[in-house]
């Protein structure tokens, strides 16, 4: 007899969700907090696959984090709260550290961002973060020598082009 194998289910986009929860935190436990940049909004930004999972930036009035969730829920990394990981990406290697919600489930978050007052609108906020993606996905150009990856990269020379 043979057995058959459990089908991949693929997750959906998780951008829609992140949105929908945290702005529930920001008009809840987050409200009236110093922290917070007033003129910013939460916003899911970029998500797509990568490998097994959903890559993208989530951009909220007081953070702005890489976030990489489950796609193919089997194949995410486990990784308890507050634990860290490095993943490679073709711009470097990069600290992710595990997060979990009640109604998100799990992820992985890299901080790029906190506080968010560097940024006086939404347009920039959500600009810097496709750049921060584009930057974070690119490999060497067509012709070019591969270049080997640092073994860390700071989030803000990263971002800075330095």
């Amino acid at each position: 007899m043979t057995e058959l194998a459990a089908p991949t289910i693929e997750l959906p986009s998780p951008g829609a969700a992140l949105e929908r929860r945290f702005e529930a935190i920001h008009r809840g436990p987050m409200a009236g907090l110093p922290m917070l940049n007033p003129v910013l909004q939460v916003r899911a930004i970029g998500f797509q696959p990568w490998n097994a999972h959903w890559l993208g930036v989530l951009v909220t009035p007081w953070f702005m984090n890489l976030m990489l969730m489950p796609r193919l829920a089997e194949h995410f990394p486990p990784c308890a709260e507050r634990e860290s990981r490095h993943l490679v990406f073709p711009a470097g290697v990069f600290e992710f550290i595990g997060a979990h919600d009640a109604e998100l489930g799990s992820w992985l978050a890299c901080s790029l961002f906190s506080p968010m007052f560097e940024f006086g609108d939404q347009a920039g906020a959500e600009a810097t973060a496709l750049a921060a993606l584009q930057g974070l996905l690119e490999g060497p150009q067509p012709g070019e020598p591969a270049k080997p990856a640092p073994a860390a990269v700071s989030k803000r020379n990263f971002l800075f082009g330095r």
